[in-house]
């Protein structure tokens, strides 16, 4: 079998963010479509992600290692992919839609359960907003997917009520604003609330309410949005890395209390 060529490992690369671990096997029935897409065997794509996981500093962490093997272009591959993660994700999003549906700039999106589905195209744009909807299609459905399509806070699970929620701003962090860990998994209304410093998560990830929110306690529909999840964990799928702590105490030091 030939090398994997950059292309495929984009591929791969941008799959290893939306894709669970547990979900790396020959028994998926995307992976191996999208393997076989590639003119490789059924197991192929499975496995390099498994590769990729062995490379992955954040996983490894978590006590698990992956599928040994990784080879040097993976390795290369890896640190150039997050090293500039605002051109090659788009590009991997483009790459990844013209192998499924023959058009590089169809809106896809590929789900938790294993599906891709082909989101409703939007207006005609110009190529700078398109790198920029791609990249932020990238970054919503490694976030989303990486909660198994759950708010965190509210496991809330209607996909079209929750938001990829950033704990850098898009604006304020462009180097960060596609990592997958700069990201939660929020309903609308929560998300709302982070973003505007009336909630944040302490070093154990729980749950904590600015004054000016606690201040309406005494109201039934915010005691029961706030006040019931206060010191609650966010909850994070065991296969989840999770939101980087550096992240997290900047949302605490420069947003908590400020809106």
């Amino acid at each position: 079998m030939a090398n994997w060529t950059r292309e495929q490992l984009l591929i791969a690369l941008n799959l290893y963010h939306k894709v669970a671990f547990g979900k790396f096997h020959a028994k998926n029935k995307m992976l191996v479509d999208i393997s076989l897409r590639m003119g490789r065997k059924p197991s192929a794509l499975p496995m390099k992600l498994s590769n990729l996981a062995s490379i992955d500093p954040e996983f490894r962490r978590t006590g698990r290692k992956g599928l040994e093997g990784a080879s040097e272009f993976d390795r290369a591959m890896w640190a150039e992919y997050h090293a500039n993660l605002n051109e090659l994700a788009p590009e991997s999003e483009a790459l990844l839609a013209q192998l499924m549906t023959g058009d590089a700039d169809a809106p896809i999106e590929v789900q938790p359960d294993g599906k891709v589905l082909r989101a409703p195209d939007g207006p005609t744009e110009s190529s700078a907003s398109v790198k920029v909807r791609r990249g932020q299609r990238y970054f919503r459905q490694a976030v989303l997917n990486a909660y198994n399509g759950r708010c965190a806070v509210t496991n809330l699970g209607i996909r079209d009520l929750l938001v990829a929620s950033h704990i850098i701003p898009w604006n304020l962090a462009e180097q960060h604003r596609l990592d997958p860990q700069n990201g939660i998994a929020l309903n609308a209304l929560h998300d709302k609330a982070f973003d505007r410093g009336l909630i944040t998560f302490d070093t154990e990830l729980r749950l904590v309410c600015a004054p000016s929110l606690r201040d309406h306690f005494a109201e039934a529909t915010v005691s029961q949005s706030f006040k019931n999840y206060e010191g609650q964990p966010l909850a994070i799928p065991a296969e989840a890395v999770g939101p980087k702590p550096e992240y997290l105490e900047w949302h605490r030091r420069e947003v908590f209390g400020k809106g």
